[in-house]
């Protein structure tokens, strides 16, 4: 059969070879990569590559340590950037991000900026997926008293740091009204679903403690989050346009609780009862990118919009299931990588040269956990908690590990804050989410085992 193919094809091209073509000026074969053009795809794909690979070893290396895994995949990003890769070897690290002579437009830090804000926008939307609306409705009472006495109290207090840090690490392009702002928010974050993970990993969360501190930090989150788009409202806008803004946003979060929800419910409960048609999961992921196109368009960061859409689901039914079953596992191990390259491509710790940067450093970490575990303490404890459960709920909502890190390039993308803070509080980010398996450890027993 290929000899007589052979054959054939050898017939046809002496008969082709006798025939002539019309002189025509030949289109200019493209090559793959033309001399001095750097190829995004290759750069992108050994990033990807890499922070996978690294952040799987050191997760597994955390996680034998009794550390949330993703604590491990954040060093990650660090290990690959400046900080660490680039001082040690620049050669190892321009093989996976250029340096700025070669690729003076960043379109390898472009595209891998844009796959981040992809995985974000979907880790976000299951985020929102996993609230837990009956379970918050349960113990209302005591969640929203502490979870927002646990946002009050650092939200103050990293406001009024501000007065210290803003002459020190911001300009005058930044208002201090929005720097203060977006430091009271990241001082104000607890990472949900870093702190689910410790409670089932320590078996605690079927626990009264592990519901109550699952239902705080969900309620927390909400407000935060919230919080967050008043703050990128007025930080973007001017004084005239930032009420704008504002209208905007109450007027999205109206509709999607009035009118997408309504529709989110009746849709899933009518997919409970049938079949899945084949596009559920298209129209869903359809849903997600409108909406997080929506607040982009109003001016606050699009992950909102996914957070929101996530939120108005119903989480126990089978389409949350079938929608965190599928879209789970690629938006974590494949894309959010890109997410952790870009935060560690922006950490630059050699920028903390002085010893009052590190006095700053231990400041920020000081009052992130003073005013997180006081203020959670001071609430758990008026509703009746005994103090080793305050306390311990505390160490909880001091968790802040991926959320935080979310939040913080929001600011660094905005210019609200200065790359030399953003490595600041990059380490109390992971400083406060370190600490807190081994305070669990120390005051729940039933968390040693």
């Amino acid at each position: 059969m290929l000899g007589l193919g052979v054959a054939i094809f050898l017939a046809i091209r002496s008969l082709g070879e006798t025939l002539e073509a019309p002189h025509v000026t030949a289109l200019p074969a493209r090559a793959a990569v033309s001399k001095g053009e750097v190829d995004v795809v290759f750069h992108v794909l050994a990033t990807l590559s890499a922070v996978i690979a690294v952040g799987y070893l050191i997760g597994r290396a955390f996680r034998w340590l009794g550390q949330p895994p993703v604590i491990g995949e954040v060093i990650a990003g660090l290990v690959l950037g400046p900080s660490v890769l680039g001082a040690l070897s620049p050669q190892i690290a321009h093989l996976l991000v250029p340096a700025p002579d070669i690729d003076p437009s960043g379109t390898v830090t472009g595209a891998l900026r844009a796959i981040s804000q992809l995985g974000v926008v979907l880790y976000m939307f299951l985020v929102g997926l996993e609230l837990n609306g009956p379970r918050m409705r349960k113990q209302a009472q005591a969640a929203v008293a502490i979870s927002h006495a646990s946002i009050l109290l650092p939200f103050l207090l990293g406001a009024g740091l501000s007065l210290w840090l803003y002459p020190l690490l911001s300009s005058a392009e930044v208002s201090f009204t929005s720097f203060a702002l977006f430091m009271g928010v990241a001082m104000a974050i607890t990472a949900f679903p870093v702190l689910a993970r410790i409670l089932t990993d320590k078996k605690l969360d079927k626990t009264e403690l592990g519901s109550l501190a699952l239902g705080c930090a969900a309620t927390g989150d909400v407000t935060a989050w919230c919080l967050l788009a008043l703050v990128i409202g007025v930080a973007q806008a001017q004084v005239g346009n930032a009420v704008q803004v504002l209208l905007a946003t109450i007027a999205f979060i109206a509709v999607m609780f009035t009118v997408v929800g309504p529709i989110a419910t009746r849709v899933a409960r009518r997919l409970d009862q049938g079949e899945f048609p084949s596009w559920t999961i298209p129209g869903v992921l359809v849903a997600v990118m409108v909406s997080a196109l929506a607040t982009e368009t109003i001016g606050i960061h699009s992950v909102f919009g996914g957070f929101l859409l996530g939120a108005v689901i119903p989480h126990d039914s089978r389409l949350a299931g079938e929608l965190h079953r599928k879209l789970h596992d690629v938006a974590t191990i494949l894309l959010l990588p890109a997410f952790f390259a870009v935060t560690g491509l922006q950490t630059e710790i050699s920028l903390l040269g002085q010893g009052g940067d590190w006095l700053a450093v231990g400041a920020i970490i000081l009052v992130a956990t003073v005013g997180k575990v006081g203020g959670t303490f001071a609430a758990a404890r008026f509703t009746g908690m005994d103090w080793r459960s305050a306390s311990a709920l505390g160490m909880l909502m001091n968790t802040r590990g991926l959320m935080e890190l979310i939040v913080l390039n929001i600011g660094l993308e905005m210019g609200i804050i200065s790359p030399t803070l953003f490595a600041m509080m990059v380490l109390m980010a992971l400083a406060t989410t370190l600490s807190t398996a081994p305070a669990l450890r120390w005051l729940i027993p039933e968390a040693r085992a």
